[in-house]
């Protein structure tokens, strides 16, 4: 569900630089921040370690594995999903794991009835199907094969006008009110790109339409951006992206079972109740059935902004292009199967180290997400090959292949529902991969864990250019002449939503990090029946070379936090996050207030009036409410009380001495740092969807997998919502003080040591 668009604008979101420690009274510029090695490990010991993983990794494992698993379609609830789960089962059993395969009852729709028809000015009934390629093996595959669909779709047999509605998002209907276009009662036709996919539908039923069509646009994914499917990677005309339209920003997982587990015997809404099901019926096609709808389309020509690849006049409607839409789905539950295998710690037992990937796919699923379940099941096994020295982990070591990731995140957020309790006591991170391709690394995650992530990109060498994962990404802010390249530490990104992490970070509060390789694997396969072993070997990584360094990233995140005697956290970098973050909230504060300012100005001038075509039909922007004065000095306090515990920390770190503490001392020291993540999530979540109880990071609620950072405060500006900013600036600050109680815990045991 992941890497997609993000393979796009992965080094937007990567690494920017860390800024510099912040000038507060605790602040020593004599301290270093000292690497994880310095006190908690043996070094020699632990380098010895990851050599012997690292020669035992082979790419070979990773090509068989994925055109095993990816010979057949393998979404949830067909036969090919769960022979793969109990292939991965059976290989963890083999690599010394003990291992189960956890299942879930999901409700996942599959489509019955899918029509789409131009009904006027003229008729055409299309096709939505994909074709058979001899360059592609798989792509012949019918049996237990889904169409092009969006799942969690209402039913429906809707007839009405179409709207052309660019990406279909908030901003975008903000135009068609300044046009004077109205989508109520209409059929909106939106392009794939400029958010998530769910959001689309979600706008225009608040907007009154009645129904919903996506399609990918060759300006974005097809001929414009390079050679089509076969010859290029990229979408050719008859590709067809299929993908969930959950409300997911409200909660994921299973829409009847939300905030536990999905078993056997657990009361369940009924459809009608759920309210993450989408109201309108939603379908998507490919750019060549859009194209006729394009040309049928009238009203003015679209914004130059709005326009794409296609080789006709885009006009927006409405009409006199009308349209029926009919969806029929089969509502049923389908069985999910979580693999999950754990290697027990020898030292730590009862703190869990977790790396996770899902293994359904929509359809033959190579890329997404075979190529990151490849390059976990060779890191698992290479432990295995540890384990066979004689060598255990001290602490427990879990791996996982989730089912039903792509519908909306089931098996993961199902799993963490259902054992949530002992999640939050006993997990130390979790680590998540998804599909993953050639270029850079992409980092995103929690800013605690950011100081011990570049230490391990600073280390491992880039396959193709001989130089450090790190040292390439600074060369390519260096080209871009970005100043961060030349921080300490490069920034990794705040997650949003979009892939198994989300029920981790946001729900339960464990920090998580989501680590993958892109920005040199551009194609067009993403969620059709082109997403294939042989689509994956020709134009992403063939060679498997990238999946084996993933392998070796992630096996020494997951070694170094094994072998670690004290938790590899560091609050510095998380509070120069958190400070940018709050400086953002600030300006947009500022900036909404100065919007309205002008806008209200205008009104009062009738400068709308007379600047609006005598032609059309247009009514004037309303009058916004004044923006009230926000008070961010009980947020600002809170802020630096934070800077000054994050250093406190750091300066009794780099004072400790190998072995001057006890193992109840480290034990303790170490709850009190997985107890940080923890500590800034509120019980009553966020406004309009409590399951969502980070107070630093969420998926927006109108971009769905995009972040927003401070939620609550944010959020609030965005959707004018006065009462709720000033309750979360207070709410965000507290969450900041229960974080430096935390780190302020931990710094004295280790001050006492």
């Amino acid at each position: 569900m992941k890497l997609r668009l993000a393979v796009l604008i992965l080094l937007n979101l990567v690494w920017s630089g860390c800024g510099q420690p912040p000038a507060v009274e605790t602040s020593d510029p004599k301290i270093k921040q000292i690497s994880t090695f310095d006190v908690a490990l043996d070094e020699s010991a632990q380098r010895e370690l990851e050599s012997r993983f690292d020669q035992v990794l082979n790419p070979q494992n990773l090509n068989d594995w994925m055109k095993h698993m990816s010979s057949k379609p393998h979404h949830v609830g067909s036969p090919w999903s769960k022979q793969n789960a109990e292939f991965i089962a059976k290989h963890f059993k083999e690599w010394g794991f003990e291992t189960e395969i956890e299942t879930f009852d999901v409700m996942v729709p599959f489509p019955e009835i899918r029509k789409l028809e131009l009904v006027a000015p003229n008729k055409v009934s299309f096709q939505l199907k994909e074709p058979e390629l001899k360059e592609d093996v798989t792509s012949g595959i019918t049996q237990d094969l889904l169409p092009g669909y969006n799942a969690f779709s209402a039913d429906g047999n809707v007839t009405a006008e179409l709207v052309f509605v660019n990406y279909g998002i908030p901003a975008d209907y903000e135009e068609l009110e300044r046009l004077g276009i109205d989508v109520k009662g209409k059929i909106i036709l939106a392009k794939y790109g400029g958010s998530w996919r769910g959001i689309k539908p979600k706008v225009a039923y608040e907007h009154g339409a009645i129904g919903c069509i996506i399609f990918s646009d060759p300006k974005d994914d097809g001929y414009v951006r390079g050679d089509v499917y076969p010859k290029g990677p990229f979408r050719m005309e008859h590709g067809i992206q299929r993908g969930s339209v959950l409300d997911m920003p409200m909660y994921p997982g299973d829409p009847l079972t939300p905030g536990y587990g999905a078993k056997e015997d657990v009361e369940r809404l009924s459809v009608a109740e759920a309210p993450t099901i989408m109201k309108i019926p939603v379908m998507p096609i490919s750019y060549g059935d859009a194209l006729p709808l394009l040309k049928a389309l009238g009203g003015p020509v679209a914004p130059a902004s709005w326009r794409g690849g296609l080789p006709v006049t885009y006009h927006i409607g409405p009409g006199p292009a009308k349209v029926n839409l009919h969806l029929e789905f089969d509502w049923s539950l389908r069985r999910a199967y979580n693999p999950v295998a754990k290697l027990r710690g020898s030292v730590y037992p009862d703190e869990w180290i977790m790396r996770g990937n899902h293994h359904d796919g929509w359809a033959q699923g190579a890329a997404d997400p075979i190529s990151g379940m490849v390059s976990l099941m060779e890191e698992a096994r290479a432990i295995g090959e540890l384990v066979k020295t004689g060598w255990r982990p001290k602490r427990t070591l879990v791996y996982a292949g989730w089912d039903a990731e792509e519908p909306a995140l089931l098996g993961s957020s199902e799993w963490v529902e259902y054992h949530r309790d002992e999640i939050r006591r006993k997990m130390v991170t979790y680590i998540n991969t998804d599909g993953t391709g050639v270029g850079f690394l992409g980092v995103g995650g929690s800013h605690s864990l950011e100081k011990f992530v570049n230490e391990v990109a600073s280390e491992v060498i880039d396959p193709v250019q001989d130089v450090t994962l790190q040292d390439r990404i600074r060369a390519r802010l260096r080209v871009s002449g970005d100043k961060d390249a030349e921080r300490e530490d490069l920034r990794i990104y705040p997650l949003g939503s979009g892939s198994d992490y989300t029920a981790f970070i946001h729900h339960a509060g464990i920090p998580a990090l989501n680590i993958g390789f892109g920005g040199e694997s551009s194609g067009g396969s993403y969620h059709s029946i082109f997403d294939s072993y042989d689509h994956y070997t020709r134009f992403s990584d063939g060679d498997f070379k990238y999946g084996t360094t993933l392998a070796k990233v992630n096996g020494r995140l997951v070694l170094r936090l094994s072998e670690t005697d004290i938790l590899p956290y560091r609050f510095v970098n998380m509070a120069e996050n958190i400070g940018t973050f709050i400086e953002s909230n600030k300006k947009l504060a500022e900036g909404v207030a100065k919007k309205t300012e002008q806008r209200n100005k205008l009104l009062d001038q009738k400068a709308y009036t007379i600047a609006r075509n005598p032609k059309k039909t247009y009514l004037p922007p309303k009058r916004l409410d004044e923006v009230p004065d926000f008070d961010f000095s009980p947020l600002e306090g809170a802020h630096k009380r934070l800077e000054a515990s994050a250093w406190k920390y750091e300066k009794a770190l780099a004072g400790l001495q190998k072995g001057s503490l006890s193992a109840e001392q480290k034990s303790r020291v170490n709850q009190l740092l997985r107890e940080v993540e923890q500590a800034m999530t509120r019980d009553d979540g966020l406004p309009r969807r409590d399951w969502f109880k980070n107070m630093i990071y969420a998926p927006g609620f109108y971009t769905g997998y995009g972040v927003k950072t401070l939620p609550g405060i944010r959020e609030g500006l965005e959707e004018r919502k006065w009462d709720e900013v000033h309750l979360y600036i207070g709410e965000v600050a507290k969450a900041l003080d229960r974080a430096s109680a935390k780190i302020n815990g931990a710094a004295k045991i280790l001050e006492k040591k």
